[in-house]
């Protein structure tokens, strides 16, 4: 079955390596589904913009205002220096409203970008944060530096902002409504209003649909394989916050275990310095680096370094004053509970560990751990006024002092709670529906591949890996394959939130999950780059080691195998890997 051109040129660039299926709604191509079998999706086939981009001003659809509909000439957008072709720029919103709580005007905005020759495929764009941006719809929805995206590559793309501006963040969270668009009521609106305006536009619903994002991006993506399987075909959830309540509500916990050893609690950085992080870093390294088959500043072994690794033997502690060369008692007790996790006075655990890695040193870990545990725009305000009932507007005039004094016996059960304003709690709005049961994804052929750091400063990458297990035990005695046959679990060593850290971080899993949804190349590895002098996006990594290469390439493996050296051959080149 020939493959697109425009991909094999994609995969090539970040070397993918692929391979099984994905599905749509009503089109010919649809292979029948028997009970025995999950049916191999075929590929989408591209059409052409009927008529003018102006026509779609026109479109109707419910709760539905469409502002303008321009278009976009080949090099209005570029990527890497490449111009991205002619395509028609629709803008709108859905379900205006005024809130009977706030008094404020809430409406679902977004863009859709429709190229002129479209390759048959949707993408819904998830976006991160808080959202309250309607971010350009190109379709760049995970990795650092990417060499692409998916409107370059023809995809009809859609962002929205959620259902709220970003003048109302974060306030929007003392609207009930509006807290339920933001963790799923727009995706579950925007869906079938988008396929109906790319019917209008084309002639024909999309063959292919996908839905991708990064951060809280990734949690939309998560969304969409649970609340809307049968609706997607491929899912890509990278770095995904789908627990983003109980993360937001960890990184408060971080916040309280840094003012005890901070030297200045406006400063949460005084706590653990630059410095301080390398002698944890190469305490790490010292005791896991080789557990992969070569020392190269990556801990690929995860698991061997969890026995391998201890926090309280293996860091030189302070005899004296604190230096820079040592961690004092105190800062090892901190460390070490920041990646246990938060517990309540019971010793509950209420969010998951964190496995020890040296991308620590990476300053986007920085950032999450000592400016957004305590900041005005990250978690207090999100666990305060978006995430608990009731929620607390006053918070934004003292997040700091929030995150010092939340109480975890008290305030954490808010996170869970309801009432006869807010009927749904941050755990039912924000968290994926039966989180195991992907069986509507699944059983019309569709993918999923979900992506993450091991030095992701905000989610735990753990969390992740337990969704994991619990999935792979859900479906492992199931007659129609095991979890891996439909989704698999990417874990990037060394990256940060995203992207960055110490890491390979530049990866193209987009097309890996076309092709495995569209022409049963299942990824048995995706080819990740490092991003190091002269690299083609001309997002340069400053972070990396100057003894890494500076185009180092490293395997990303299907969780649970890891990428090995396998003894002989240049280290710094992916070829010389095997992941088992």
């Amino acid at each position: 079955m020939k493959k697109p051109q425009h991909f094999f040129k994609h995969a090539a660039l970040l070397g993918v390596c692929i391979s099984v299926a994905a599905c749509n709604d009503n089109n010919d191509h649809d292979t029948a589904q028997s009970s025995q079998s999950i049916p191999q999706l075929s590929p989408a086939v591209g059409a052409q913009l009927k008529g003018s981009c102006t026509d779609l001003s026109g479109f109707k659809f419910d709760t539905t205002v469409v502002e303008s509909a321009t278009l976009q000439n080949a090099g209005a957008l570029t990527v890497v220096g490449k111009n991205i072709p002619a395509h028609c720029l629709v803008k709108g919103y859905m379900e205006q409203r005024i809130s009977p709580i706030d008094g404020q005007t809430y409406q679902i905005g977004f863009e859709m970008r429709l190229p002129v020759s479209w390759n048959g495929r949707f993408l819904y764009q998830g976006n991160g944060g808080t959202d309250g941006n309607i971010a350009t719809a190109t379709g760049q929805v995970g990795s650092g530096g990417m060499l692409s995206n998916a409107l370059k590559d023809g995809f009809a793309v859609i962002s929205s902002d959620a259902g709220h501006s970003s003048a109302q963040n974060p306030l929007f969270g003392l609207d009930p409504q509006a807290r339920i668009n933001y963790g799923y009521g727009a995706i579950t609106k925007l869906t079938p209003m988008a396929k109906d305006l790319i019917k209008t536009a084309y002639g024909k619903l999309p063959d292919r649909s996908y839905a991708g994002g990064t951060s809280n991006g990734g949690r939309h993506a998560m969304m969409a394989a649970t609340r809307l399987g049968d609706q997607y075909d491929g899912i890509l959830a990278s770095t995904p916050g789908f627990h983003l309540p109980r993360a937001a509500a960890a990184q408060l916990y971080t916040a309280q275990q840094l003012r005890r050893v901070a030297t200045d609690e406006n400063d949460l950085s005084t706590a653990l310095t630059y410095a301080e992080r390398n002698v944890l870093a190469n305490a790490i390294l010292t005791r896991c680096d080789a557990l992969d088959g070569v020392a190269d500043g990556m801990v690929q072994d995860v698991e061997a370094c969890r026995t391998a690794f201890d926090i309280h033997k293996d860091v030189p502690v302070c005899s004296g004053s604190r230096d820079g060369s040592c961690l004092s008692k105190d800062q090892i007790d901190v460390v070490a509970n920041i990646y246990r996790g938060p517990v309540n006075s019971s010793g509950e655990a209420l969010y998951a560990t964190q496995p020890y890695d040296p991308g620590l040193l990476g300053s986007n870990w920085a950032s999450w751990k000592f400016v957004s545990s305590v900041g005005t725009a990250r978690d207090p305000v999100a666990v305060g006024i978006i995430f608990q009932v009731p929620p607390d507007p006053t918070i934004v005039q003292n997040s700091r002092k929030f995150a010092f004094n939340y109480n975890f016996d008290t305030d954490y059960p808010k996170l869970s709670a309801t009432n006869s304003t807010y009927s749904e709690s941050a755990m039912s709005f924000m968290i994926p529906p039966d989180e195991l049961n992907l069986d509507k994804l699944r059983l019309h052929g569709g993918k999923m591949i979900v992506v993450q750091g091991t030095a992701d400063g905000v989610f735990s990458v753990d969390d992740t890996q337990n969704w994991y297990d619990k999935l792979m035990a859900k479906y492992k005695s199931s007659s129609l394959g095991d979890a891996q046959s439909f989704a698999r679990f990417y874990r990037v060593p060394g990256m940060n939130h995203s992207r960055g850290g110490l890491a390979t971080d530049q990866f193209d899993a987009l097309t890996a999950l076309v092709n495995w949804v569209e022409y049963g190349q299942a990824p048995d590895q995706i080819l990740a780059s490092a991003r190091g002098v002269g690299n083609a996006s001309g997002e340069i990594n400053s972070e990396l080691p100057s003894s890494w290469s500076a185009n180092r390439t490293r395997p990303l493996c299907p969780y649970p195998k890891i990428a090995r050296y396998n003894g002989t051959g240049d280290s710094e080149k992916a070829e010389n890997f095997t992941c088992k």
